[in-house]
């Protein structure tokens, strides 16, 4: 399989058009950044749209992208799987 291709689109403050598209399947979705959940999450708004990125990949590794989320919050994710915030801080470390 090849890598995915991730394109994030700023819309408004704080919200992103992200498409994913793997060469199979393909989905797009909104995703809403609140800036108190950034700074919770150790970023400051500079970080902002590529935090959005590498949530959209790491959703991407953790489940299929045909049940890929039609709107997404950081606050969610986060919740929903453990190694999130650790993974994120990884990447941009």
């Amino acid at each position: 399989m090849t890598n995915p291709r991730i394109t994030v689109e700023p819309v408004v403050d704080h919200e992103y058009h992200v498409q994913v598209d793997d060469g199979t399947d393909s989905a797009e979705s909104q995703f809403v950044v609140a800036p108190d959940v950034l700074a919770d999450l150790g970023f400051t708004a500079a970080d902002e749209q590529r935090v959005v990125e590498l949530t959209a990949a790491f959703l991407i590794d953790h489940q299929p992208i045909i049940d890929y989320p039609q709107l997404v919050y950081l606050d969610e994710v986060a919740a929903a799987y453990a190694d999130y915030r650790i993974q994120l801080r990884r990447w941009l470390g």
